[in-house]
């Protein structure tokens, strides 16, 4: 409130003093004045000039290039300060100014439409001189009031309606005087109405592809009173000139569905104006928050190319997508894998990003534009996302700039290399990763993932289809492979193996296998040798040579006890995330924090970390006791952090 009165008392003064003089120079040179004006608002006022920019480019992504679009944000904010100057003006403006300055085109539909005896509604959108055209409307030789809602500066109101009255524009308020409205058309008399900025109560309809909401009460009224809609559009075409384009009288349709009426024909109104827009994009009043109630979001998942990676980006995407549904929003995916042009590229862009401000690069870009592949760099400039989801440090730069350029949220996965986590809405670290104590990092236990039941229940379903299965007893191995600081040793293996045999005979059970893309040869030699004719392994997959769609969450799916390898995180989450007993065969090679994601979780017993010599033992001691199963909770806990930041 204390704001809002400090920008209300300074934007009376500022009428106060500066019209006068706007009054006493030549009226191009206050015209010119307007447009620097307006460009000292474009580098100040960082925080609109953002929500313009992203507006503008939820419309002409697709388009214009960055560079085009912040053009475009400039030219609208020289506009802006022309319409600021030009209500200095409105002292001036009398017939012969209108006469001089102004063209009329379509002016006949006004007068068709008062044909019909029911009063005609002017109705435009927020662009263009708005004042200037309040006044055109009320010169034009019938009556005109002007329908409006007190604003949130009352020393600006005041003003502003003692000024329109002055030039004989009559005031309807919209808080109170219904019925003098009601009259006024009962009198077939012409009133000036909106059709966007529609707010909470608006109705939503697609605004360049994307729901906005919309004000209704001009249809409403045409739909009940049958009174003749106009739309009007107003556009400058040098200096004080000014073009209005009037439409014909436009034709309502009923069904007889009142609410279903009202949307479409206030969908068909809303594509007239986009039209005009498209043509005159500098018009367009762009720093409101235009999407600010729609009901889809477009979510961009940045992809470094590892597949580990790629999954979590994935499985946090499902839980954004899952919060998103509770408020009734839809979403669109797309992803991006991000290739840079050498692996110099991938530093410097780390070390621009730094440099990176919170509005400053919007329209920018150079860095993404030097380092980045072309076509990788095209395809992000493409895209105007809602929010930006990336896994790994070398993304994270990229997911800072890209949630900049389109005023966007901008989650990360992972410690985000060098820069703070200050700098993003949401950072998801794992508790081995000693993540730092911030109200927007969300620290989990594990590597996100897409395993819940209902996915499981479907992947199962699909491998059950591809094999013969008929024991109670069905133990899953997931075999990994070679890390920097790890080797999966064909010693070892074949112990793994002679201990799975053993139980496997023993409680009468049966295999299900799949090794990955990072297994070496010589395991997948000594593997196929041993199970390749073994009657009780229903199914091995050698994933260098034939894979198989969701072999890993079908294998969860259908079995009872998972034995993993221990290198990879993402893969024992995921086994962990399954509601089983997983059992990790232990080795010494991997590194310190590797370790103490085994320690963490065998302490909370999401896996029981076993020497492979006591792999059957330990089997048969969790099929014969069956001991509670321990789940992570990590997605409910990322929920409940995105939540916070919607």
């Amino acid at each position: 409130m204390k704001k809002d009165f400090i920008i209300d008392y300074l934007g009376y003064i500022f009428i106060k003093l500066a019209g006068p003089l706007a009054k006493s120079l030549p009226l191009g040179f206050s015209l010119f004045l307007g447009r620097r004006l307006g460009e000292l608002c474009y580098y100040f006022d960082t925080k609109h000039q953002a929500i313009a920019y992203a507006n503008i480019k939820t419309v002409f992504a697709d388009k214009l290039s960055p560079f085009q679009i912040s053009r475009l944000t400039k030219e609208f904010y020289r506009s802006f300060g022309q319409n600021v100057v030009e209500v200095l003006l409105i002292p001036l403006v009398d017939k012969a100014y209108l006469n001089k300055y102004i063209t009329l085109e379509g002016k006949q539909y006004i007068y068709e439409g008062f044909k019909k005896g029911k009063g005609v509604i002017l109705l435009g959108i927020h662009e263009g001189s708005w004042e200037l055209s309040n006044l055109i409307c009320a010169n034009l030789g019938f009556a005109f009031s002007l329908f409006i809602r007190p604003q949130r500066y009352p020393r600006l109101d005041k003003i502003l309606n003692l000024y329109r009255r002055q030039k004989g524009c009559r005031i309807i308020q919209r808080e109170n005087q219904t019925r003098k409205l009601l009259q006024t058309l009962k009198d077939n008399e012409a009133i000036g109405m909106n059709a966007d900025q529609g707010g909470k109560s608006g109705m939503l309809v697609k605004f360049f592809g994307k729901s906005a909401a919309m004000a209704t009460g001009a249809v409403r009224l045409a739909l009940k009173y049958d009174v003749a809609l106009i739309p009007a559009f107003y556009t400058r075409i040098n200096g004080p000139q000014i073009k209005v384009f009037i439409e014909p009288p436009f034709e309502i349709k009923k069904t007889g569905d009142l609410e279903r009426d009202i949307h479409d024909n206030l969908q068909r109104i809303v594509n007239i104006f986009e039209k005009y827009i498209l043509q005159y994009p500098q018009e367009y009043l762009w720093f409101y928050k235009v999407w600010k109630y729609t009901l889809e979001k477009t979510i961009l998942i940045l992809s470094d190319g590892k597949t580990g990676h790629l999954r979590q980006s994935q499985a946090l995407t499902q839980i954004l997508k899952g919060c998103l549904k509770d408020k009734a929003v839809s979403t669109d995916i797309n992803t991006v894998e991000i290739k840079f042009k050498n692996k110099f590229s991938r530093w410097a862009l780390t070390l621009s990003s730094c440099l990176a401000g919170k509005y400053r690069c919007q329209g920018c870009l150079w860095c993404l534009k030097a380092f980045l592949a072309e076509d990788a760099y095209k395809t992000l400039v493409s895209i105007k996302p809602d929010m930006v989801i990336s896994c790994g440090s070398s993304l994270a730069p990229i997911n800072y700039i890209i949630a900049r350029e389109n005023s966007a949220k901008s989650i990360v996965i992972m410690r985000p290399s060098i820069l703070s986590a200050k700098r993003f809405d949401l950072v998801v670290m794992s508790q081995h990763d000693s993540p730092p104590k911030r109200k927007n990092v969300a620290v989990i236990e594990g590597a996100l993932n897409l395993i819940n039941q209902d996915f499981l229940k479907e992947q199962g379903t699909a491998l059950k289809a591809q094999i013969q299965m008929n024991k109670e007893l069905v133990l899953g191995l997931l075999v990994g492979g070679d890390t920097r600081v790890f080797h999966l040793n064909k010693d070892l293996m074949k112990e793994i193996i002679k201990q799975m045999k053993m139980c496997l005979e023993k409680l009468d059970g049966e295999l299900l296998v799949t090794t990955s893309r990072r297994t070496s040869i010589e395991v997948e030699r000594l593997l196929k040798e041993e199970f390749s004719d073994y009657s009780r392994c229903k199914l091995l997959i050698i994933a260098n040579e034939k894979n198989i769609p969701g072999a890993v969450p079908g294998i969860l799916a259908l079995s009872n006890i998972i034995i993993t390898s221990p290198e990879s995180i993402s893969m024992i989450s995921e086994a962990a995330n399954s509601q089983k007993y997983v059992l990790v065969f232990n080795a010494q090679e991997v590194g310190m924090r590797h370790k103490r994601f085994l320690a963490h979780f065998a302490q909370n017993k999401y896996i029981y970390l076993v020497d492979a010599r006591d792999l059957s033992r330990k089997i048969q001691e969790l099929w014969l006791n069956g001991p509670q199963v321990h789940t992570l909770e990590d997605n409910l806990l990322v929920g409940e952090a995105i939540k916070k930041i919607l």
